[in-house]
């Protein structure tokens, strides 16, 4: 009798164990269909959105969902998202990289209880620097608050001398804000649920293989917004 308890009460804890390995392993997917969601819902409007000519000519997107606010105040922990890029003769979106946003400037302490953070950086020294482990965002001319508004763009020289152009969403609103300080990490242990392996960002960014199902609908939102062959 003690045998059968103990071994009624050992299956249903592995069960549990495996549940909970089942629902950590679906967080990355899930954080997937919200970044494709944050896209979606910021491009649609024609006054509170990402010019799409400056989407167009991105070399790398990088999308991070739902970033709490204070984290980076009282416990410096980290946002989760993705890294796409395009490379100059394939103006495909790449299979995105999971990446870790830790630190950032005040900007993320602005606003509603999570903030959703957008990043385009706009030539290929941005995008080389992006392929390494660790980024810091900071520095003269490397970084600017993003213009905002289907036609905004040519209100700016923003894209002109920027490496990188930022945008935060909080509550609703949606607007350019100047990032600084935010450190860029790659995860190799999301790129695993996601690709069966331990990646690096320039792994999957340079991979041949097709994206996951669950990179669809970011890519899709993506292209649907800047469709332009390269020229």
């Amino acid at each position: 009798m003690h045998f059968s308890k103990h071994f009624v009460w050992t299956a249903a804890a592995l069960a549990m164990q495996t549940q909970m390995g089942m629902a950590a392993e679906a967080e990355t997917p899930k954080r997937l269909a919200l970044a494709a969601t944050v896209v979606q819902e910021i491009m649609a409007s024609s006054s509170q959105s990402i010019p799409e000519d400056l989407l167009e000519d991105a070399h790398c997107a990088v999308i991070v969902p739902g970033l709490k606010k204070g984290a980076f105040i009282v416990s410096a922990k980290y946002g989760k998202g993705f890294i796409t890029c395009r490379g100059p003769g394939n103006r495909a979106w790449s299979s995105p990289a999971a990446i870790r946003v830790e630190g950032g400037g005040i900007g993320f302490q602005i606003g509603g209880s999570e903030t959703d953070l957008i990043l385009l950086v706009m030539n290929d020294r941005g995008a080389k620097r992006l392929m390494s482990s660790q980024f810091t965002v900071g520095g003269e001319g490397e970084v600017a608050a993003g213009p905002v508004g289907r036609n905004a763009s040519a209100q700016t020289d923003a894209k002109f001398t920027a490496e990188i152009l930022s945008w935060s969403r909080s509550r609703g609103v949606f607007a350019g804000v100047a990032l600084q300080g935010a450190t860029l990490r790659e995860d190799q242990d999301d790129n695993a649920e996601l690709y069966g392996s331990k990646l690096s960002t320039e792994q999957v960014v340079h991979r041949t293989a097709a994206p996951p199902a669950s990179a669809r609908p970011l890519l899709a939102a993506l292209t649907a917004h800047s469709p332009k062959e390269h020229k």
